[in-house]
C-alpha cells in the first residue's frame, strides 16, 4: 500500500508524528511525508491578520493536493486534521483515493476535526472522548485507536554516574507546569513537594516563590534522549493527564507518555484517566490514584516495597511492547481500512 502522511514535526525534539511515520516505513510499500504546518507567514502576522493566515492554509492545501496528484497514493492518512480543508479531503476522493483521519489531540478547538471528519472514508480517535463526541454526529466508519510506544527509543537506557547523579529522584514528572493552563497538575505536585521529587518541564518560570513546588523544578523541556533517561531512573514516575480548568474541553486520553514511560521499564502511578484504566490493570501493569492524600498514600507504599514496585513495572513493560507499539497501531488502522467497504 502506497500511503502519503500528513501531518507536522516539531523541528527541536522528536513527537508522535516521527513515530507514526517510522512504523508507516515498516509496514506500507511507498510513504511520503507532507508537512502541514510548512507555513512561510510567520504566527505572529498570522495570528495579527487572520486573511494572511487563511492565505497561507489555502496555500499549503493546494501543494498537498498537487503532491497527492503526483505521488497516487492507495492512502492519504492525516495525524492532526485540523489544517486540512473539508474540500481537500473531497477532492483527494474524486480521485479515487481512500483517506483516513487519526485526532491526536485532545478535543480543543475541535470545530476543524467535526467539519471535516464526515469527508474521510476513515476516522480513528486517540482518545474516547474524541471517538464520542464524533460518534454523536452519526458518524461511521469511526474507531477509537489509542497512542503508543516504539520499543527502539523508549526503553529502559543505562546512564553514567554523573547522569545517575543528575536525574536520581524517587519521584519523577515531565510535563508542562504552568499553573494558569494545569492548575489541578500543580496542586498536586504541591501536594507531594515534601518527597524527592523531581520534575522537568516548559513553563516552571510561572511557578511563583512562595509554592513548595519552586524548590523541586530539576529542569525546563525534556528532550527524548532526557527524559527516557528519567524515567530509567526514577524509582516511581508520575503521569498526570490535561485537565481543562474551564471543564469545556473533555479528555479522557491515555498520554503518550503513559506509553512511553513503561515501555521504559518505569513503575507508573496515573491519576484515574478513564482511557489509561481502559488498557492497563490497575495494580498488574500500573497503579491509579483518585485525590493527593491516595497519591501520597500510594507514592509512601511503593516506595517502602522496591519488590512489589520492580515487579509490576516489568509486567507494565511486557505489556505495553507487546501491545501498545506503533507498529500495532499502524497494522491496525491499514487492516481496518484494507478490509472495510470505504463511506
Amino acid at each position: 500500500m502506497k500511503v502519503l502522511f500528513s501531518s507536522n514535526k516539531n523541528p527541536h525534539f522528536l513527537t508522535i508524528t516521527e513515530y507514526i511515520e517510522k512504523a508507516l516505513h515498516g509496514v506500507a510499500s511507498q510513504v511520503i511525508f507532507y508537512d502541514d504546518r510548512n507555513f512561510i507567514i510567520p504566527g505572529r502576522l498570522r495570528d495579527k491578520w487572520p486573511y494572511l493566515s487563511g492565505w497561507d492554509l489555502r496555500r499549503m492545501n493546494k501543494r498537498l493536493l498537487a503532491q497527492v496528484r503526483s505521488f497516487k497514493p492507495d492512502l492519504f492518512f492525516v495525524a492532526g486534521g485540523h489544517r486540512i480543508f473539508p474540500e481537500t479531503v473531497a477532492e483527494i476522493k474524486r480521485e479515487a483515493i481512500m483517506t483516513a483521519l487519526w485526532t491526536i489531540d485532545p478535543p480543543k478547538n475541535f470545530k476543524p476535526i467535526i467539519a471535516s471528519a464526515p469527508y474521510y472514508d476513515y476516522i480513528f480517535t486517540g482518545g474516547s472522548e474524541a471517538y464520542d463526541i464524533l460518534k454523536d454526529t452519526g458518524l461511521r466508519n469511526l474507531h477509537w485507536l489509542p497512542f503508543a510506544c516504539d520499543p527502539d527509543l523508549h526503553k529502559p537506557q543505562t546512564l553514567t554516574k554523573d547522569e545517575a547523579n543528575l536525574y536520581s529522584c524517587d519521584i519523577a514528572f515531565v510535563g508542562t507546569v504552568d499553573p494558569e493552563l494545569y492548575p489541578r497538575r500543580c496542586r498536586l505536585l504541591e501536594a507531594i513537594s515534601d518527597f524527592d521529587l523531581g520534575v522537568w518541564g516548559p513553563s516552571s518560570e510561572k511557578i511563583p516563590p512562595s509554592s513548595p513546588l519552586k524548590h523541586r523544578i530539576r529542569g525546563g523541556k525534556a528532550i527524548p534522549a532526557v527524559w527516557t533517561k528519567i524515567y530509567s531512573r526514577a524509582k516511581i514516575v508520575l503521569c498526570l493527564h490535561y485537565q481543562d480548568p474551564t471543564g469545556e474541553t473533555p479528555c479522557q486520553q491515555a498520554s503518550p507518555r503513559i506509553f512511553e514511560a513503561l515501555a521504559c521499564g518505569a513503575f507508573v502511578i496515573s491519576d484515574n484517566q478513564r482511557d489509561v484504566f481502559s488498557l492497563f490493570k490497575e495494580g498488574e501493569h500500573l497503579v491509579g490514584f483518585n485525590d493527593s492524600d491516595d497519591l501520597s498514600a500510594k507514592i509512601t507504599y511503593y516506595l517502602d516495597r522496591p519488590l512489589e514496585r520492580e515487579e509490576i513495572a516489568r509486567r507494565g513493560r511486557r505489556e505495553v511492547i507487546s501491545k501498545h507499539t506503533y507498529v500495532n497501531r499502524i497494522q491496525e488502522l491499514l487492516s481496518t481500512v484494507s478490509q472495510n467497504e470505504p463511506k
